[in-house]
């Protein structure tokens, strides 16, 4: 009876698992909806604002050239980690300190590296092992355009002011809710289009000049694509953790049910034994 009191216990535990994974999948879901309209219906104006700063990046001279497109030998570099605040969410988080670690220990071996946590996961494991330049929880609490802006502001001032000679981020694309992809964008300094003939016969009016709407140009695009990459990321979040409970509720359901079949078996032979112990005081007596 020990063991069958045990069984239930079990079962009870599972189903109560259970419960708890399927509703988190059901808020996942319904976060879901809203993050992903929401970065469909960025991503092509933040793609055609790139574009559009990368063509006309590309035909400013030297002397009227934005200081956020200089080219410098790369010595200082940050990387931006978007992870996210909380768990339950399968690799998501992992990929992206993965990620990081390779970029500082591959791509920039010898190189003095710092990074800029988007995140509470991330800084976790990275503060560790890495210098953490500045670390920002609260971003996914409020996640705006203004909010971001100010951290998007602070970069560039960083990359002015000779603090770092290259910024980029690191976070998860959104494809569905089933698929992330880790991106490594470069944020600054701004990589032009390459000429092609394509773009020799671009066309463009310009007023009041060139250089004025390129100066106003590149920070809120700068601030865009930093936005449209937060705003990725939260959307795959929230897939990579649907998915993630909706396999952990598959596999509490198939727990349970070996369980309780467990518990059936268990329960059948310990009520043969009975049956079996009662026939046998049965036979002594008539014996």
């Amino acid at each position: 009876m020990a063991n069958l009191k045990e069984l239930r216990s079990r079962i009870t535990s599972v189903s109560s698992t259970m419960q708890i994974t399927s509703a988190m999948k059901m808020v996942s879901a319904a976060k879901l909806s809203k993050a992903q309209d929401a970065i469909t219906a960025m991503r092509p104006y933040s793609e055609k604002l790139t574009q559009l700063l990368q063509d006309l990046s590309a035909t400013l001279d030297d002397e009227s050239g934005s200081k956020y497109s200089e080219e410098r030998e790369v010595n200082k570099v940050l990387i931006v980690a978007v992870s996210s605040n909380k768990g339950l969410a399968g690799a998501f988080n992992t990929n992206i300190i993965k990620k990081v670690k390779s970029r500082i220990q591959e791509e920039y071996q010898g190189k003095e590296v710092e990074v800029l946590t988007l995140g509470k996961k991330a800084n976790d494991i990275l503060k560790k092992t890495f210098t953490i330049y500045k670390n920002n929880n609260g971003i996914f609490d409020e996640l705006t355009f203004e909010n971001v802006s100010d951290v998007a502001e602070d970069l560039m001032k960083a990359f002015v002011d000779g603090k770092y000679d290259k910024i980029e981020v690191v976070y998860n694309q959104f494809k569905n809710a089933a698929t992330q992809v880790v991106m490594t964008e470069q944020l600054l300094p701004i990589q032009t289009a390459v000429e092609s003939d394509e773009n020799k016969q671009l066309d463009y009016i310009f007023e009041p000049s060139k250089l004025e709407i390129v100066q106003e140009l590149i920070p809120k695009s700068l601030k865009m694509q930093l936005f449209k990459a937060l705003r990725d990321s939260f959307a795959a979040e929230h897939g990579a953790r649907m998915t993630a409970m909706h396999k952990a509720t598959d596999n509490a359901k198939e727990l349970r049910d070996d369980l309780k079949l467990s518990y059936n078996k268990a329960r059948q032979a310990s009520i043969t034994n009975e049956i079996l112990e009662i026939v046998g005081g049965a036979e002594a007596l008539n014996g």
